[in-house]
């Protein structure tokens, strides 16, 4: 059986595949940046004196993971760093390509390495769609340097990246770009003429790229790919100018400005929480169906849901967690677009309820006091005295049970940690149902503080 050749640097680089066929590669792949210089944005990154471009020039780039949202130059970065290091660049995409596919390509790594002394650099894009067992078949060619591995994803690596594997990474954050990074991008490929739109000879308005990058928002490759359809459209028209009313008119029916790995979604998650805990429906139904309408996941809103059920409405109203969790579910046997029905109810239901940050705030103590202090012993009396060396231990020996007490509360008896006591933890609002709560727990303490009763 014949092998196919794994792709060289040389095949893989845009600049023999546009010099085969120009007229069928996008403006967006065209003009990938060939060299650091080109390299537009990530100065935090790659910018002067940074560990990554230190590691560049000094050829020792390290295996990494470039994680941001898309068009922001994650397989751009890879490309270049290949030919900045002169090393071989084959491109893995984690959604097509097979484990034995992936073999093959590790095979041929060391085997070039081995004659050659050739490196090769793997990029996975979309690393997080390999499962966490998948990505261990990385392992072994990390560390023993047949290939240098730089994954891409949009998912935050902590929990997309297989942990053995993220410990052998470097991981570096790429930004969204900015509309002036994406305007100077727009202008260089309206006057590029080996690579860009130069040879039309089109100029534009400030305005018009302005309006092209922000709709972009963040993504080279949505700006670009704008560009080359309003270019389009304006040549038919047989004009040389690109105008605002042009951007118009070739984005008629554009998506939502909405990336659901980018900051606009976290803005509209952001906007859509924080409109329920300011208890405005009407606001939070509107977030809630511009994150629907954008293509977000019915069920990641519904988790946010659940949270806030529990963060910012607790125990003032303990029938909100019911509500989010059974929107869930109704969400889940039900699907869309009838599901709708349930996720609004519940949207609604939220918003409109008194709020209460108190278990919150709870919690978030505990866990300073346990920061503070440490794992404080257990008071003997709350151990098990169930075998006979724990109640030689004294375990056990001075509890009282709580039921043979009236109204099941023993008077002047504690339970945190002797160092701990006194401590108050969760303080009820007088807000809905923890007005009740709070009356209840105001006696309880009363009665714990008079040993007297007992």
């Amino acid at each position: 059986m014949r092998k196919t050749r794994s792709p060289s640097a040389e095949d893989t680089l845009f600049g023999r595949a546009v010099k085969a066929d120009p007229a069928n590669v996008p403006l967006a792949e065209r003009m990938r940046p060939r060299t650091l210089d080109e390299y537009l944005g990530q100065t935090h990154v790659v910018g002067k004196g940074k560990l990554l471009q230190r590691a560049i020039d000094d050829d020792r780039p390290p295996s990494m993971i470039l994680w941001g949202p898309p068009g922001v130059g994650k397989t751009s970065l890879g490309r270049v760093i290949a030919t900045r290091t002169k090393a071989r660049f084959v491109s893995f995409s984690a959604v097509l390509g097979t484990l034995p596919e992936l073999r093959e390509v590790v095979k041929e790594a060391k085997d070039r390495r081995a004659f050659h002394g050739e490196r090769t650099i793997l990029f996975v894009d979309e690393i997080h769609r390999f499962h966490k067992g998948q990505q261990d078949a990385f392992l072994p060619h990390v560390e023993d340097g047949s290939v240098l591995l730089i994954g891409a994803t949009t998912e935050n690596p902590s929990f997309a990246v297989n942990a053995a594997l993220l410990s052998r990474c470097k991981v570096f954050r790429l930004e969204a770009l900015s509309e002036t990074e994406l305007t100077v991008l727009l202008r260089r490929a309206l006057v590029d003429a080996d690579r860009g739109l130069g040879l039309l000879q089109l100029d534009a308005d400030d305005e018009a790229l302005l309006a092209i990058a922000r709709f972009a928002a963040g993504d080279a490759r949505r700006a670009l790919n704008t560009l080359e359809v309003t270019s389009e459209f304006v040549r038919q028209s047989q004009r040389l100018r690109i105008e605002l009313t042009d951007v118009a008119a070739a984005e008629e029916h554009r998506p939502l400005l909405y990336d659901k790995a980018g900051d606009e979604h976290h803005a509209v998650t952001s906007a859509f929480i924080k409109s329920m805990r300011g208890s405005d429906p009407d606001a939070a139904v509107y977030w809630m169906m511009r994150m629907v309408e954008a293509g977000d996941d019915p069920l990641f809103i519904l988790r946010r849901m659940v949270i806030f059920a529990s963060e910012d409405v607790g125990n003032a109203d303990p029938r909100a967690l019911v509500v989010a969790t059974t929107a869930d579910a109704a969400f889940r046997r039900v699907g869309m677009p009838e599901g709708l029905y349930a996720l609004a109810q519940a949207v609604v239901y939220l918003a409109c309820t008194p709020k209460s940050n108190a278990t919150n705030v709870a919690w978030h103590r505990a866990k300073a006091l346990i920061e503070q202090h440490g794992a404080l012993p257990v008071p003997k009396k709350l151990r098990p005295g169930s075998t006979g060396l724990n109640r030689s231990m004294g375990y056990g020996a001075d509890y009282k049970y709580a039921h043979d007490y009236e109204g099941g509360v023993v008077p002047g008896e504690t339970y945190l940690p002797d160092e701990l006591v006194g401590e108050r933890l969760y303080e009820p609002t007088e807000r809905g149902e923890e007005a009740r709560i709070k009356a209840r727990l105001l006696a309880l303490r009363g009665k714990k503080n008079d040993p007297s009763e007992s």
